[in-house]
């Protein structure tokens, strides 16, 4: 191994350590021992005022305004790697069905944007039933223990 290739490795190791270090330490920093707010939880309130603005729009029949904001569930913004980090060294094993489940809710949404655009009320009740059952899902099965470890309630 040549000086320059020893260089370039060990610059490499002090950078994966140092971004490692920086995980570890956002992850558990305690702060002043209040639980800060995920970025998870202000996206799940935005899927939940998207989920009342379709609600509205069905009880209206506006079809256009249900094409228009299913796309912005079926397209949510993902949280920080950070907090991905955090999220996958709780949820562990079980991350395959949270990914999963997201991805159903994706789907639904999807679904549902689809039969809006073809100004089908029926189908477009079908699937958001389809969509409500998906984010359903994921709760039962994540929101309560989410809650617990990240901020402590029950």
């Amino acid at each position: 191994m040549t000086y320059q290739n020893f260089v370039r490795n060990l610059f490499k190791a002090i950078a994966a350590s140092v971004f490692i270090a920086g995980i570890y330490s956002h992850a558990w920093a305690d702060g002043d021992t209040e639980a800060k707010p995920l970025e998870l939880r202000r996206i799940m309130q935005e899927i939940g005022k998207n989920m009342q603005t379709i609600t509205d729009a069905i009880s209206r029949e506006d079809w256009a305004l249900v094409a228009k904001v299913a796309p912005q569930i079926a397209e949510h913004p993902e949280p920080p790697v950070i907090e991905k980090m955090r999220i996958l060294m709780f949820i562990g094993t079980d991350m395959g069905t949270f990914e999963s489940q997201d991805e159903l809710t994706h789907r639904a949404a999807r679904a549902l944007e689809q039969v809006a655009a073809r100004n089908d009320g029926q189908g477009v009740i079908t699937a958001f039933a389809n969509l409500q059952s998906s984010c359903l899902a994921c709760h039962q099965s994540f929101r309560q223990s989410f809650v617990e470890h990240f901020y402590g309630q029950r």
